[in-house]
């Protein structure tokens, strides 16, 4: 005869149907922890801070694999020409040679796809490294541990790519480099949110949204120090403190008592709310005194997570339509840094312009998030971030600096769709499997980006290639978002059963 799957929490008997339920494991939490205190704070930030050194090992190439400018030395050339086309003695770089990979290693003539394979190699890493390690903190190293190993992993392989000595070695690294990272925001989103009460969720979440514009906008301050030497300087610069921040996660982050529930830690768990909890809250242990916690019964092995969301209707269905959503974001969210190279601003003022795009996104995101519906915002902002890239392309010849403009509107439209994707996955999938489904998320995000550099190369010579395939793809995969149910102000659930109990709102069916 086949067993049910067990909740969480457990119900009341048939006899006792008239009583109230007891409350979930969200609500005892909450109950336990009291109000957003210093201890809550500080995780919050130190594990948000990730997304720092996330943000610029994400868009380090731009500088690094930058082709330098350079100048005419002889009669014969001009500066309209092609420089694969002159004698090798009619023109100069205007830096070092070693301030590029471009230079240093003589690839100005190469084709597009090894130039572009540095960057290529990094989006793969990220697509390989997060599905192969997507589950592992929902199951057997949990949201602490696999933080602390994959920045570990991108700081260590970001610090070995300064003794790169030509193209091949240098892409490898930056695979590895791509691989530890693939999960970091993942983890860091997750964990800092679930070290909080529903009412601060929201904001928590959008913390590591200003880390990330943060790690953004030193990238260039780094860069414009550096300008002139080594572009592995520029490695060093960010890859030796994220050594010692792996070091301090080790130490001073707590582990999320959700996970620790749902994996039958009980005691663990009871622990660390007991550290974080404000001083006004009391009676942590009767709270959980007559809670029975169980860990999932399917939750077996490494990837159980990915199985059961592909083995549930509702949670497949919901699954394949925010990778849909969050692919489009994805090809807009990283080509278009990437593609600044090609407009005709300063480089420095170009990336930090984008920059800061991501503030306004960010407070966006942290003082309305409460407010805006996740569909209908979603569905806003990737129309918004479709239209003006394609609008940049038909403006580009008759201004740069309205073209600049659309192209920062389109940018800011996208990173706000990206941090309002990702509360809403967060919200769509319970506890059990709500780290593997943002990660997937993420994937599809890379998978977007993985298309940006071949984008980018052919849209040095056509814009529309670039741009205008951006506008497209992110305007016709925001349409998906209809597809979604609603989730602002719903309790979040804990296992898959409660999520479906709450969704279909019927008794639950035996499963076999």
């Amino acid at each position: 005869m086949a067993d049910s799957t067990p909740l969480l929490l457990s119900r009341s008997e048939s006899s006792n149907e008239s009583k109230q339920p007891p409350p979930s494991l969200d609500e005892t939490i909450e109950h336990c922890i009291g109000e957003f205190g210093v201890a809550q704070l500080f995780q919050a930030i130190l594990v948000s801070f990730a997304w720092v050194f996330d943000a610029q090992q994400t868009f380090i190439s731009v500088f690094t694999d930058a082709e330098p400018t350079w100048h005419c030395t002889s009669d014969s050339c001009t500066s309209a020409s092609d420089i694969c086309h002159l004698p090798q003695n009619s023109w100069a770089w205007d830096n070092p040679n070693d301030t590029s990979i471009i230079s240093e290693w003589g690839l100005q003539c190469a084709s597009s796809i090894i130039r572009g394979l540095p960057a290529s190699s990094f989006f793969m890493g990220c697509l390989i490294g997060g599905l192969m390690l997507a589950t592992l903190a929902d199951s057997m190293l949990g949201r602490k541990n696999l933080l602390f190993l994959s920045c570990l992993v991108m700081s260590f392989s970001g610090s070995f790519t300064i003794f790169s000595n030509n193209i091949l070695t240098y892409s490898a690294l930056k695979f590895v480099n791509g691989f530890g990272r693939a999960t970091i925001g993942t983890c860091a989103l997750v964990l800092s949110t679930e070290l909080v009460g529903k009412r601060w969720r929201s904001q928590v979440g959008v913390i590591g949204f200003f880390c990330f514009t943060l790690g953004f906008l030193t990238l260039p301050a780094f860069a414009y120090v550096n300008r002139g030497s080594s572009w592995r300087n520029l490695y060093l610069w960010t890859s030796v403190p994220t050594i010692f921040y792996s070091i301090s996660v080790h130490f001073l982050v707590r582990e999320s008592p959700r996970w620790l529930f749902v994996r039958g830690r009980k005691d663990e768990a009871v622990s660390i709310l007991k550290s974080i909890a404000t001083a006004g809250s009391s009676g942590i242990l009767m709270s959980f005194s007559n809670l029975e916690l169980r860990k999932e019964s399917w939750n077996v092995d490494t990837y159980s997570a990915i199985k059961i969301l592909l083995k549930k209707k509702w949670a497949c269905r919901r699954l394949l339509t925010v990778m849909a959503v969050v692919f489009g974001i994805g090809l807009v969210y990283y080509g278009m840094p990437l593609g600044l190279a090609n407009l005709s601003f300063n480089l420095y003022l170009s990336v930090t312009f984008n920059a800061l795009s991501e503030l306004p996104a960010s407070l966006v995101t942290f003082f309305l998030v409460d407010k805006l519906n996740r569909k209908d915002s979603l569905l806003v902002f990737t129309t918004l971030s479709g239209v003006c890239s394609i609008l940049s392309v038909v403006t580009g010849e008759r201004s740069a600096n309205l073209q600049m403009g659309l192209e920062l509107v389109s940018f800011f439209s996208a990173c706000t769709a990206f941090n309002i994707s990702l509360i809403y996955t967060l919200e769509l999938f319970p506890t059990c499997v709500r780290n593997s489904a943002i990660s997937m998320a993420r994937q599809s995000l890379v998978f977007g980006g993985m298309f940006s550099p071949v984008l980018v190369a052919a849209g040095s010579r056509n814009r529309f290639l670039s741009y205008g395939i951006f506008g497209m793809v992110i305007g016709t995969c925001g349409l998906f978002v209809i597809c979604l149910p609603e989730t602002r102000g719903k309790t979040i659930c804990d296992t898959m059963d409660e999520e479906e109990y709450n969704s279909t709102k019927i008794d639950l069916p035996v499963v076999g």
